[in-house]
């Protein structure tokens, strides 16, 4: 992997040695993106932070700061501001050091901070039988995104759809069928074949669910039914078994197709049911070693600590009539997953309303001794809202499906794509592929930008604009940037040396690709890496309309021009790869 020293580190090592020489915090001596870009490319604040411990003025020790640092070429120049800030702008021999190292670094300046560990990213989370609505839409996309940002930071990475197939939802289905169609061989115990193909259609699966879930609310009858039919088949009835699994296999062939439109790869799509033969024991050993207790016949695992500010309530284990739930599941599954060889971190990708779900399964698992030494980490996020700010339905109230809302999105882009190819050569085949791309472009950046705890508005017509903060003006920058580099057909492209201010901008955007992946990979958003990539090209579009690239007369200005929209050509389509969008060939 990379070696490559990004230029924030190579200034935080700069500032270190000033700190250290005049006995000051090491871990103070640390730059940012300045606040005042007029004054320079980046900020150290350290100097306040110092003061109090040095006792003396945070202005005095900023000026000491800086009158060291203005003897390092690495800097054009160095200048105090207000009661302390160090304002630092780099010299453009630097950039252009760092921008050369860039380039000849196949990894474009990513850390390898998973040095080839294992993270499991579980994500997308779909229940057997029902259809993938809009609900799954951030799970599956910020999964598959953060499980690229962990590939590109150097982790082993391993998708795992960790399916709903073993609750109640099976006996819901099952009941609903014995009414509906009695004499299927399921459920008379003949000793005859049973067989493999589901007695329904999808779409007829599709609205059995539904129709099934509301019966079994209204009438407690029915509900009976249902459990009754859970607990048979948890316990191996080999007719509910074999319609479970006709079930099971029709279900999954329409969401994976969903997967496929959205370009979510999984390692595995395994589920409860994988686990089913070691929740009795893992619950019998829990109980048996007293980290679980009985309370009022429920098993539970109290997960409250001292410190809490808020009251943890204990995590039920298994109810009084002996059921599982998904809390015991998710334990079983974890124990499993802690087999894997160098297994470090797991990443659950689920609606941040199951917070107070996850903190009870992790404090559980760290009292149990399940997954020790494995980080647990909770990726939660918020919903995906209508224009009326709540959460997205359909015109008739209902719970949207994924692949309608895809679709609109496609048929929105399409239109579009229509007006901005109108008259060029293109086949119809061509601009359908070509609408796609962008529609299901659209919905990625606009779920992924921004904070992911935070919900965002499904507006379709802004979403597909190839204008303002949106997927297509992103694609359009990529596909803007290999028609001008092919138009320089031969032309020699060289080293990149940044002098006008624009072009320094862009440099600096390029340079702080590394860090910003990083990021997104500790923090687990990647809107960092999407929003990097929009002011990137932001700043690309500023320098094009300021600076001549293919009608620069200048030989040796026209060919580092060249190198640097090569190389912001390749930050661009490095971006948009980790976020899951695909760049077109033409817009």
């Amino acid at each position: 992997m990379t070696s490559f020293q990004s230029l924030a580190a190579l200034v935080d090592a700069r500032l270190a040695a000033v700190f250290a020489t005049l006995g000051l915090p090491a871990h103070l001596a640390r730059a940012q993106t300045s606040d005042r870009p007029e004054l320079g490319d980046l900020q150290c604040n350290g100097a306040l932070a110092a003061a109090r411990d040095a006792r003396r003025p945070p202005r005095a020790i900023a000026d000491d700061v800086a009158r060291l640092l203005s003897e390092d070429d690495a800097f054009a120049e160095v200048s105090v501001a207000g009661p302390g800030f160090v304002n630092l702008r780099i010299a453009n021999a630097l950039l252009a050091d760092r921008a050369a190292a860039m380039v000849d670094d196949a990894q474009l300046g990513i850390p390898d901070e998973g040095r080839g560990r294992l993270v499991v990213l579980d994500f997308g989370g779909p229940n057997v039988a029902k259809p993938l609505h809009v609900g799954h839409l951030r799970s599956l996309v910020l999964g598959e995104s953060l499980r690229r940002i962990h590939g590109a930071l150097g982790w082993r990475t391993h998708g795992d759809a960790h399916l709903g197939d073993w609750g109640l939802q099976m006996g819901m289905l099952s009941a609903a069928i014995r009414r509906r169609s009695p004499d299927l061989p399921y459920f008379h115990d003949d000793g005859g074949a049973l067989p493999a193909n589901a007695p329904v259609t999808v779409e007829e699966l599709e609205k059995l669910y539904p129709e099934a879930a509301a019966a079994c609310r209204a009438d407690p009858g029915r509900m009976a039914e249902a459990r009754a039919d859970t607990a048979a088949l948890q316990a191996g009835d080999p007719g509910l078994l074999a319609l479970w699994q006709s079930l099971r296999a029709l279900s999954l062939q329409a969401q994976v197709r969903d997967f496929d439109e959205l370009g979510v790869v999984f390692d595995a799509l395994d589920g409860e049911s994988d686990v089913r033969d070691a929740v009795g024991p893992l619950v019998a050993r829990l109980e048996a070693s007293g980290v679980a207790r009985r309370s009022e016949g429920a098993l539970v695992i109290d997960v409250a600590e001292p410190e809490d500010a808020t009251a943890m309530p204990p995590l039920l284990l298994e109810k009084s009539d002996g059921a599982a739930l998904y809390a015991t599941t998710d334990l079983a599954t974890l124990e499993a997953r802690a087999t894997m060889p160098g297994l470090a971190r797991v990443v659950y990708v689920v609606d941040q309303r199951q917070a107070l779900h996850f903190a009870q399964v992790f404090r559980a698992a760290g009292k149990a001794g399940i997954g020790s030494g494995v980080e647990l980490v909770h990726a939660g996020f918020g919903t995906v809202n209508g224009l009326d700010g709540k959460p997205f339905k359909t015109r008739a109230g209902g719970v949207a499906r994924l692949s309608d809302l895809l679709d609109d999105a496609v048929a929105r882009a399409e239109e579009r794509v229509r007006e901005s190819t109108e008259g060029a050569a293109m086949d119809e085949r061509s601009r359908a592929a070509l609408a796609r791309q962008v529609g299901i472009g659209a919905v990625k950046f606009a779920d992924l930008s921004g904070d992911r705890l935070s919900g965002y508005v499904f507006d379709v017509d802004r979403l597909v604009a190839f204008e303002g903060r949106t997927g297509p003006y992103l694609q359009y920058a990529c596909v803007r940037l290999r028609s001008l580099l092919a138009k320089a057909g031969d032309a020699t492209i060289g080293p990149v040396a940044p002098e006008a201010d624009s072009e320094r901008a862009v440099v600096l955007s390029c340079l702080g690709f590394g860090d910003a992946v990083a990021a997104a990979g500790r923090q687990y958003q990647p809107g960092i890496v999407a929003d990097h990539a929009f002011d990137l090209a932001q700043r690309f579009s500023r320098f094009y309309a300021d600076c001549a690239v293919l009608a620069e007369p200048d030989a040796s200005v026209r060919a580092a021009r060249l190198g640097l929209c090569m190389l912001v050509r390749r930050v661009l389509e490095r971006s948009l790869d980790l976020l899951g969008i695909d760049v077109p060939e033409r817009m």
